[in-house]
C-alpha cells in the first residue's frame, strides 16, 4: 500500500511539473505575440504617404484620408515626387486666398455677370476659376474631376466642383481651410444655362464661327469634353488655344472622359508634368489619394465589408462586370469569358472533374475570397455555386462575395452613389482585378488600388471573345474619346503614335488614349 502511494504521488508530481512547464511555455509565446503586435503598433505609420497630404486637418471629421492606406496589404510603392508635393502646398495657399467666402471670390463673381469683353482689361485678375460641371456616372465623375483639378494645377487655377448633386455626400473636403464646392448660388448655375454645343460661349463653336480672338475675350467660357465632343472641344489643351484661353478669368467644363493623356501634347504642359510625374503611369493614382476621401458613412460600409469578407483571406480578387448592352442583364457569353479569362491567367483554379480529380494533399488550405461587382447579382451566383459544388484543383477554398446587385445604375441617389463609392474603394484593395472594358468604374477602381487590371474585352454579336482578356501595362485609365492627332508641331500624326508614352488602350481596338511609364 504505501508503494502504492508513493507510487501515485510520483506521477501527480511529475504530471504537475509538465503542465507548469507547458504553462510556462504558452505563457511565454503569449507574451512574444503580445511583444510583436505591440511593437508592429509602434511602428509609425505614413499617415501623410510622403507628403502627398498635409497635416491641417481633423482626423476625426473624414477618417478615411489619414486611415485608408492602412487596410492595404502592402504600402503603396508608388510616391509622389518632391516637385508634385510642393505644387499642392502652393495650389493649397491658392486656393483658400481664391476660394468661395473670399473678397477675390466675390469680387471674381460680379465681374462674371457683367459678361463684358476682356480683352481690354489689362489684368485677368489675382484668381483665375475652372468650374467643373457634373454628369453622368460616379466613374466618370471622378476621372474628370481629377483631369480638371490636374489642368488646373498646370494653368494656376482654382478647381470648383458643381455640388448641385451629391459630392459632399461622398468624398470629403481635399483643401484645408477652403471648400472646393460651388456655392449654390452661383450665377451661371441657374435653370437658363443649358451646356452643351450649342451654347453662345461653347470653346470649340467659337473657335469654328471665328468668334473668339485676341480682340474678344469672354468673362466665361464652356469647354465641352464629352463623348460627342469635336476635336476643336477637344484641342483646348493646346498651346495655340491655351494663348487665349489663359485670358478667360471662368472656365465652365463638363466632361465624361479622362482627358490627362491629352495634356501631355501641349509642348508648355509636358516639362511641368514630367517633373510632376517621372512614373508616367501613375498620375491618376496619386492625384486620387490625393483627392479623393470617402466621408465617413461610405468608410464605414468599406471596412466593415472588408473585415467581414476579405481581410481572412490569403489571397484577394476583384471582378468588375459591366455590361454594355441595350438591355443590360445576365448573359452567359459574359459568364464563359469571366471563367475562361480567370482561368486562362490562374486568377481562379479550375474546378476538379471525375475523370482527372488533384486534389491538394496539403493540411494548409489556403483562402482565396472573390469580390464581384456588378448590378446583376446571378454572375457572383453562379460562381459561388461552380466552388461549392465542386472542389477546386488547387485545394483552395474559393469564396466569392457580392456587395450589392441593385440592377439598375441610379446615379445621383445617395446612398446608391455611397454605394458605389464603398465598392470601387473594395475593388482597390484586392490584390489582382479584372474589370470590363470601357468601364470607368473598374478604371478608377484598379488606379486607386496601384493594380495593372485584367482586362475583359468588350463581346460582339453576343459571343465570347478568343482571347477573352489582356493584361495592361499601365495601371492608367483609358482616354476612351480621344482627338484624332495632336497639337500643332503633331497635328498630322496619330494620337496614339506622338510619344512613346502615350499609346492606344488595351481594351480598345486602335483606340483610345492611355499613358504608360516608360521602359
Amino acid at each position: 500500500m504505501k508503494i502504492l502511494i508513493t507510487f501515485l504521488f510520483s506521477c501527480v508530481l511529475v504530471l504537475s511539473i509538465m503542465l507548469l512547464s507547458s504553462s510556462n511555455n504558452i505563457k511565454n509565446q503569449l507574451l512574444d505575440a503580445i511583444a510583436t503586435v505591440s511593437k508592429e503598433s509602434e511602428t509609425p505609420r505614413d499617415k501623410l504617404l510622403s507628403g502627398l497630404l498635409t497635416a491641417d486637418f481633423n482626423e476625426g471629421s473624414c477618417l478615411s484620408r489619414y486611415r485608408k492606406s492602412s487596410l492595404y496589404r502592402q504600402p503603396s510603392p508608388y510616391k509622389p515626387s518632391e516637385y508634385l508635393v510642393s505644387k499642392l502646398r502652393s495650389y493649397e495657399v491658392l486656393h483658400k486666398r481664391c476660394g468661395p467666402d473670399t473678397k477675390a471670390y466675390k469680387e471674381a463673381t460680379e465681374n462674371l455677370v457683367r459678361d463684358e469683353n476682356y480683352a481690354s482689361s489689362t489684368s485677368v485678375g489675382e484668381c483665375r476659376y475652372i468650374v467643373w460641371v457634373a454628369g453622368y456616372g460616379l466613374g466618370n465623375r471622378m476621372l474628370t474631376i481629377a483631369s480638371a483639378f490636374l489642368y488646373a494645377l498646370l494653368t494656376e487655377r482654382i478647381i470648383l466642383v458643381d455640388n448641385r448633386k451629391d459630392v459632399s455626400d461622398i468624398l470629403c473636403e481635399p483643401f484645408p481651410g477652403t471648400s472646393w464646392l460651388l456655392p449654390l448660388e452661383f450665377p451661371l448655375m441657374n435653370g437658363t444655362y443649358r451646356y452643351d454645343k450649342g451654347y453662345s460661349r461653347c470653346y470649340g463653336t467659337m473657335l469654328n464661327n471665328h468668334a473668339i480672338n485676341s480682340t474678344f475675350i469672354p468673362q466665361h467660357l464652356y469647354l465641352h469634353n464629352l463623348h460627342d465632343s469635336r476635336d476643336e472641344d477637344k484641342m483646348f489643351v493646346c498651346e495655340k488655344d491655351q494663348s487665349l484661353i489663359n485670358k478667360v478669368p471662368w472656365l465652365i467644363i463638363q466632361a465624361n472622359v479622362y482627358f490627362v493623356p491629352s495634356l501631355w501634347f501641349n509642348p508648355t504642359f509636358q516639362p511641368e508634368l514630367m517633373k510632376m510625374f517621372p512614373q508616367k503611369d501613375t498620375v491618376f493614382h496619386l492625384l486620387s489619394w490625393y483627392l479623393f476621401h470617402p466621408t465617413n458613412q461610405v468608410w464605414g460600409m468599406v471596412t466593415r465589408y472588408y473585415h467581414a469578407h476579405l481581410s481572412r483571406a490569403d489571397e484577394t480578387l476583384g471582378i468588375q462586370i459591366r455590361v454594355f448592352t441595350k438591355n443590360a442583364g445576365y448573359f452567359q457569353h459574359v459568364m464563359e469569358q469571366i471563367i475562361g479569362c480567370t482561368q486562362r491567367e490562374k486568377l481562379l483554379p479550375e474546378l476538379v472533374t471525375q475523370e482527372e480529380p488533384k486534389l491538394n494533399t496539403s493540411s494548409i488550405t489556403k483562402l482565396k475570397a472573390v469580390l464581384v461587382t456588378s448590378l446583376y447579382p446571378e454572375y457572383s451566383d453562379n460562381l459561388k455555386n461552380m466552388f461549392w459544388e465542386r472542389p477546386s484543383s488547387t485545394g483552395e477554398i474559393v469564396e466569392v462575395n457580392q456587395p450589392s446587385g441593385e440592377r439598375l445604375q441610379q446615379t445621383d441617389k445617395k446612398l446608391h452613389d455611397q454605394k458605389a463609392l464603398a465598392e470601387i474603394y473594395l475593388l482597390s484593395l484586392t490584390d489582382k482585378i479584372v474589370t470590363s472594358a470601357r468601364s470607368t468604374f473598374g478604371y478608377v477602381a484598379y488606379s486607386i488600388g496601384g493594380l495593372k487590371p485584367w482586362l475583359l474585352y468588350q463581346p460582339r454579336d453576343l459571343t465570347t471573345p478568343n482571347p477573352p482578356c489582356v493584361r495592361s501595362t499601365s495601371m492608367e485609365p483609358c482616354y476612351l474619346t480621344p482627338p484624332s492627332h495632336g497639337c500643332e508641331a503633331d497635328w498630322g500624326k496619330n494620337a496614339g503614335e506622338i510619344f512613346p508614352f502615350v499609346k492606344h488602350c488595351e481594351d480598345l481596338v486602335d483606340d483610345g488614349l492611355k499613358l504608360h511609364d516608360e521602359l
